[in-house]
């Protein structure tokens, strides 16, 4: 091949369209970072070493160069091959950062090596994508077989478990991004609604009573399984009755307890007996017909009960007073504008403020003057609402939609399962990643410290998001130059 023709192929083997989605991203996070510390009355430089976006300058320079060692240098089939290795290490350093790792507002999450930080729960999301990929990519795999989903579940839950243990609970909870990729290899969108169902719970046992969300819990199960039989008319006649009974008891009991009768039946206590007879029930059944969707309805059931009752005390005794205050702050249990809510509060007049078009680029006054904390970080979303606008907002969001969409794409059209599934669970990574951040900054979601992949200030953030991306763009060129 001629020089010009090795260098055609060489270009036409990377996605340039993905790349460009990236690099646009890392120059609108860097402008935004330096937007969000920018001081009308002490101008300086962008590429200033005391400022935030001088030192973000250095991370997305090595992250530059860490993308052309991988795309150049590494190759792909030894990350698939090393993929328990590393897998493996970083479990080790996940377990290490507890002991070792400095105290970060509560959490031991952070190794802390003079002037540079790194967050190994940044990078364990990586090496758990390509372990998953690795696995679920062989030929005898099959997710819907009891030994391989319990390997894969141990696969994602393991790290998480260790990270929730270092106080990160919001780094753990972008593990469940991998339900989106599991979705797309086989995975029965029943565990979607369950895990609807067990944050709908959650919910309704914080804000009601336990009591109302068993009950949801309860009702749900016995719909899904009288459409699943067809037997609608066995809902209509037993279940609904009896669940208008349970609905109601709460208050015919306190009408007994002043006239002294069946005071021992305590509406809590009727409703697990009632519950653990139903779970009963749907077992046999589920065992005897081998009906692997009743026995799933009946796990879920279960799951239901045991929810209720941990969640309390998980939420009492577990959490920490800032993380409990911010979910209390959220579903609107509690009103602390100037504590908990603060942030939230501050960041939605800021993009408020922004009105359509924006006030313009080192125009915002929350920005310039300091109100929203984390600004450059966890809220760096916030400086866009306010110095972009609406206008500025939708095309960050479309941004991050094109490039999510752009590695559906280039997964669904790969000849590899192992590109695929990766593929898929950095889509999921990312797509979370934004939800969370996007909510949180306009008062939908709790405050849970997660970045905005490619916008936040951070070298550890940025560092695993542009390792994950260009991993990903060396898995597609090494398949394409083999078909030109």
């Amino acid at each position: 091949m001629t020089g010009t023709g090795a260098q055609r192929a060489w270009g036409n083997t990377i996605d340039w369209y993905l790349v460009g989605a990236y690099l646009l991203l890392v120059l609108l996070g860097w402008l935004n970072i330096y937007a969000s510390e920018y001081d009308p009355e002490n101008v300086r430089s962008i590429f200033s070493w005391d400022m935030r976006s001088g030192k973000q300058l250095v991370w997305i320079g090595t992250s530059l160069l860490l993308g052309l060692l991988i795309l150049f240098f590494i190759s792909p089939r030894s990350l698939e091959t090393l993929s328990p290795l590393l897998y493996g290490v970083m479990l080790l350093l996940l377990v290490a950062v507890i002991f070792l790792g400095a105290n970060t507002r509560g959490s031991h999450s952070w190794f802390v090596l003079g002037p540079v930080s790194f967050q190994p729960a940044e990078l364990s999301k990586i090496t758990t994508a390509l372990l998953l990929a690795n696995r679920m990519s062989r030929y005898n795999f099959r997710l819907t077989q009891r030994r391989d989903f319990l390997r894969t579940a141990a696969i994602i839950l393991l790290p998480m478990l260790i990270i929730v243990a270092e106080n990160e609970t919001g780094s753990a909870l972008v593990y469940l991004s991998f339900l989106f990729m599991l979705y797309r290899e086989g995975l029965s969108g029943w565990w979607l609604l369950l895990l609807l169902m067990i944050v709908v719970v959650f919910i309704l046992t914080l804000v009601l009573s336990p009591y109302v969300a068993l009950w949801v819990t309860m009702a749900v199960a016995a719909v899904c399984v009288c459409a699943e039989r067809a037997a609608m008319r066995t809902f209509f006649r037993i279940y609904l009755p009896a669940g208008l009974v349970l609905a109601f008891y709460p208050m015919m009991y306190r009408s007994w307890m002043a006239s002294g009768l069946l005071a021992f039946l305590r509406p809590s206590w009727v409703l697990l007996a009632v519950a653990l007879v139903m779970f009963v029930v749907y077992l046999v059944k589920a065992w005897k017909e081998k009906n692997s969707f009743r026995m799933f309805v009946a796990f879920a059931l279960v799951l239901g009960l045991v929810i209720t009752r941990v969640v309390p005390w998980v939420f009492q005794n577990v959490l920490q007073d800032h993380q409990r205050i911010r979910i209390e702050v959220l579903l609107g249990m509690k009103e602390d504008p100037a504590g908990a809510g603060y942030n939230v509060r501050q960041s939605m007049i800021a993009i408020g403020s922004g009105g359509f078009w924006g006030k313009g680029w080192l125009q915002g006054t929350q920005s310039s003057y300091g109100f929203v904390p984390e600004q450059s970080t966890d809220f760096i979303f916030c400086t866009v609402g306010e110095q972009w606008g609406f206008v500025g907002c939708l095309f960050i969001i479309a941004l991050y939609v094109f490039l999510i969409g752009r590695i559906m794409v280039l997964s669904e059209g790969s000849r590899e399962a192992f590109t695929r599934i990766y593929g898929y669970s950095i889509a999921g990574i990312i797509f979370m990643h934004l939800m969370v951040n996007i909510g949180m900054t306009i008062g939908l979601m709790p405050v849970i410290g997660i970045p905005l992949p490619f916008l936040s200030y951070g070298g550890s953030s940025l560092w695993s998001f542009s390792i994950m991306i260009f991993i990903f763009v060396a898995l597609i060129r090494n398949e394409k130059k083999y078909f030109l």
